[in-house]
């Protein structure tokens, strides 16, 4: 009883969650929508605070290095993948940080600008055969979702593209609208109005079954590569410091936030799945992912030096 009368007290001052990315992308907008529940449920102003920069590492250092109790950072894969990819992060992933809730996830999309002179993804890894080196895969920087699904497309297909990091999608988008790179995969809600305008070609999602979004584009794993599968998951993680009742009374929050109209509609219609559950299992995510993206790190001998 006096840890849960301690959980309904918290929080007693403005709730800060840093955002490592710019301001507009999925995750920001998925984080002000459940802070502005939050606010509403504990009466304190929940401030977003975006903080890109580092690959996601300044901002998820700044939440590590937190001791107001009151800080929490949203992560995505990134988070995972800097474990291994990363050296001398200024703080260890599963020491530093504790888990709070896994938010959601998103398909991922690959696509091409109308130049690329192929239109479904066979004829693409037959030119990129024919043409290795030619083709330059842009993302939205080193050890993102986008970044790891290229190479993970080069060490299946046995083809050869040039990785070209961004900082932050808006970018990387724009440059392959305009032609300067050829292929990116990106965020299925932001890059489907795109290929809808005839801005970009699509070649794939990424989930082993069609995405709810865009059932009428096949998926990767459907066009010959039964093993590709990849997401672009949200969470919530804070410093290990932070006191439990505080986890406790956040992913309880949370939880009830993603079951609202306010947050689930507009998550819906951008074809972002909601989640929830424990900080246990996001916990093992968590580990799972760091596992995941460490053998693919070795395997496709990726680095950012």
């Amino acid at each position: 009883m006096a840890g849960a009368a301690s959980a309904q007290s918290w929080p007693t001052r403005p709730v800060r969650l840093i955002v490592p990315f710019p301001a507009g992308g999925t995750i920001d907008i998925l984080g002000r929508l459940l802070g502005q529940e939050v606010s509403k449920a504990t009466g304190q102003p929940f401030v977003v605070e975006n903080k890109p920069g580092g690959g996601t590492v300044i901002g998820v250092d700044a939440a590590a290095k937190a001791s107001d109790g009151h800080t929490f950072v949203m992560v995505a894969n990134s988070f995972t993948v800097n474990a291994t990819l990363v050296k001398n992060l200024p703080y260890d992933t599963l020491r530093d940080l504790q888990p709070v809730v896994l938010a959601g996830r998103t398909a991922n999309l690959l696509a091409g600008h109308p130049g690329v002179p192929a239109d479904t993804l066979q004829e693409l890894i037959a030119y990129a055969k024919k043409n290795p080196g030619k083709l330059a895969y842009a993302s939205f920087g080193n050890g993102t979702t986008a970044h790891f699904a290229g190479e993970m497309l080069k060490l299946m297909a046995g083809i050869d593209m040039i990785h070209v990091p961004y900082k932050g999608q808006q970018g990387a988008l724009q440059d392959l609208i305009a032609g300067r790179v050829q292929l990116m995969f990106g965020n299925l809600p932001e890059f489907l109005p795109q290929t809808q305008a005839g801005k970009l070609k699509a070649y794939g999602t990424t989930y082993l079954q069609r995405a709810r979004l865009a059932p009428h584009i096949p998926t990767i794993a459907e066009q010959g590569f039964p093993a590709f599968t990849t997401d672009s998951w949200y969470g919530i993680v804070a410093a290990a410091s932070l006191p439990a009742e505080a986890v406790a009374r956040m992913n309880a929050e949370m939880n009830r936030a993603l079951m609202l109209p306010a947050v689930s509609e507009p998550l819906d219609t951008r074809g972002l799945d909601r989640l929830g559950g424990t900080p246990q299992q996001f916990g093992a995510h968590i580990r799972a992912e760091i596992a995941r993206y460490a053998t693919l790190v070795k395997q496709a001998n990726i680095n950012i030096d």
